[in-house]
This record gives structure tokens, sequence and C-alpha cells, in this order.
């Protein structure tokens, strides 16, 4: 509020202005801001940051001689993301003398995490039973245990599928996360992200119905 006087009376009647400096009240704008910054957090919607948790494995060092893992087909899932949001997968290996089927999929609730879950069932079970134990009270844990031991229910499972994650050459991004995310919800314990070989890459050309001109000889 703004505090002004302007005149003062003096001898024989006259009046002489006077000036005052402006002095001006903030008590009233500092009610204000207390009031607009209440308003905003009540209003706000507080959101957590999404976070994607990516296990990493450890880096080699230089000539270090490492021999890749010995992976059985009976446990092996390759998923490979094709073209429009489409997913293909075939299990086991595939063999140039007798080419395996492509099974095309999406990524629906009944698309492949069903086929994910259907082969992840024994460690999904025992996964959404010690959660419901730790929500019952039955289970007394804290969250970041809760974290550790559903780790340690992965690395020691041996039933398990191990997906291999490849990419046909029309694939999107969006779909490489949309995958990660599905094998988060379904608990996937072993998943790699590897590159697509030039058989499966025929593989996804026949399912597509592009004619195949490379003759495989030309492919290493």
């Amino acid at each position: 509020m703004a505090e002004i006087i302007q005149e003062e009376k003096q001898k024989g009647g006259k009046r002489k202005p006077k000036k005052h400096s402006t002095h001006i009240d903030m008590t009233p704008m500092v009610d204000l801001m207390c009031l607009l910054i209440t308003f905003f957090m009540l209003t706000t919607a507080f959101s957590k940051p999404k976070v994607m948790e990516i296990v990493l494995p450890e880096k080699i060092k230089k000539n270090e001689k490492v021999e890749p893992p010995k992976i059985a087909d009976s446990r092996t899932l390759n998923i490979i993301l094709g073209p429009n949001d489409k997913v293909y997968w075939y299990p086991g290996k595939a063999d140039a003398a007798a080419l395996v089927p492509l099974q095309e999929t999406n990524f629906s609730a009944t698309g492949i995490r069903q086929v994910l879950l259907d082969r992840n069932r024994a460690l999904f079970k025992k996964i959404e039973q010690f959660q419901q134990d730790v929500i019952s009270g039955k289970i007394n844990i804290k969250q970041d245990s809760l974290r550790s031991a559903i780790r340690k229910l992965k690395t020691d499972d041996d039933t398990g599928p191990i997906v291999l994650i490849k990419f046909y050459k029309k694939s999107k991004y969006k779909n490489l996360v949309d995958i990660i995310d599905e094998m988060s919800i379904v608990g996937i314990a072993r998943y790699i992200i590897t590159d697509i070989n030039w058989l499966e890459d025929n593989m996804v050309e026949r399912a597509l119905g592009v004619p195949i001109t490379s003759a495989p000889t030309a492919h290493k």
C-alpha cells in the first residue's frame, strides 16, 4: 500500500506541498506468495521418475579370453522385433538345413507376454507368491531387501527361458523399450540383446512375403 502526504499547513493559512518518500507495505504480497506456494504444492501431482532397470554384464578386460556361455537349446527362446510393431519368435537354434517357421505375435497382453509367461510360469509363481507374503505380512522385509530377494530368486532359477532379443532392419527403437518392459513384467531372469544373423533375417523376410534376393553363401 502506498502512503503519501502531500500538504503541510504554514503561517498565514497558506498550505505548501510537502514531498514524502513513497512507502510500500509488502505484508499482503508475502501473504499472497505463501498462499500461492501452498496452492501449487497441494495441486501439483508428484510423479516419481520412471527408470528402466537393465542389468549389464561385467566389462571384459583387455586381452582377456572369455568363453561364451553355453545355452541349452531347450531353454532358448529367440525373439525378433520386426516392422510395424510385429514380434516373431521361435525356440531353440536356427538351422539352415531345416528352417523353423517363425511364430508371429504382438505386444498385447495375449501376445508375446503370454508366450513368455507360459515358458517362465514356475519362476513367475515363485516371485508372485513371495510378493503376496510380503504384502500380507507373513514376511517382514524392507523394500531394498525385497528387490535383493527377488534378484536372488532369478539368479537361482535354472528352469526359466534364456531369451535372445534381436532386431530386424526395419524394427523400431520403441519396440526395444516395449520388449524389455515385458521381460520385467513376466520376471524373465536371463535375456540378452544380440545381433540378428543372415538366416534369421531371411526367415523374417519369408514371413513378411519379401522376395529373398541374397544367397546364404553371400553372408557370414
